[in-house]
């Protein structure tokens, strides 16, 4: 059974005390916020942005425990809010729970694109997700190289024993070491930051694609971009000066997979330039 239904006019007073929470917040009035949007909460606990609001006032004091458990009260609401699925994902991140905070900034990036794929809200989700998953990169990159270099002494150790036994092939000994120091470092070549391929990357920007489209002329873009363009300089294609409408846009999923493709076997390729 859900929750009763609330009076019209708690209702509309538990609004008016989001409002206030949202005027406190814009004055970095952070504590009167967080009081009102507490109000709100207690008159009409089942209206999921008074839960988020309050969240993003206990971001800003970096009080990350009170962020998850107002975002995971506002997800049980609507597990469509971005915002809660991004503040969530923040919290998390903030006690190390890497694998799960990523998940959640994953899926605000998602329903973020879905709503207002060039919204600012988006890009800020984008960065701290390339972010996190960067860190993760480094992290697993530091272990494999620890671990290569480890191997790398235990197969030369190996080897310096083996030849122990026959010293006058101290020239073969020297080859098979310089054979096995090739493999090492080809082996280490994934870990090591080069250039994103020219195609992967969108052709205004020059970064590796985030949610690529593609135009009737059958050329690529960055869609957040591509759409800032439409609003801002003209309705035509960048490159070919074409007439173009936003709803001509289709995501290029054959890029979009290719990107994730070299992500996922590329870490180092999220930082931010």
């Amino acid at each position: 059974m859900g929750p009763a239904p609330v009076p019209e006019s708690v209702a509309k007073q538990a609004e008016l005390l989001k409002q206030d929470g949202n005027t406190f917040f814009k004055k970095d009035r952070l504590g009167a916020a967080i009081d009102a949007y507490t109000e709100a909460i207690a008159l009409c606990p089942n209206v999921a942005v008074y839960w988020t609001n309050r969240a993003l006032c206990f971001k800003k004091r970096n009080e990350w425990r009170k962020v998850e458990d107002d975002c995971r009260n506002a997800l049980q609401l609507d597990n469509n809010s971005v915002k809660a699925h991004y503040m969530l994902g923040l919290a998390l991140l903030d006690r190390q729970e890497f694998a799960e905070g990523i998940k959640q900034l994953e899926k605000s990036l998602e329903l973020g694109r879905g709503a207002h794929p060039a919204s600012y809200m988006v890009e800020e989700i984008w960065q701290e997700l390339a972010k996190a998953k960067y860190s993760d990169w480094e992290r697993a990159s530091t272990k494999r190289l620890d671990a290569l270099k480890k191997l790398e002494e235990a197969c030369q150790n190996a080897l310096r024993s083996y030849h122990c036994v026959d010293a006058s092939d101290e020239a073969g000994l020297l080859e098979q070491i310089s054979e096995l120091k090739a493999v090492f470092r080809k082996a280490a070549l994934v870990d090591i930051p080069s250039e994103v391929p020219d195609h992967l990357c969108c052709k205004i920007t020059l970064d590796i694609y985030r949610d690529p489209v593609i135009t009737p002329s059958g050329i690529t873009y960055e869609r957040a971009v591509l759409l800032e363009h439409l609003h801002k300089v003209g309705k035509f294609d960048p490159v070919t000066r074409e007439a173009l409408e936003p709803s001509q846009l289709v995501p290029n999923l054959a890029i979009k997979d290719a990107v994730q493709a070299f992500l996922s076997e590329h870490g180092w390729s999220y930082k931010m330039r």
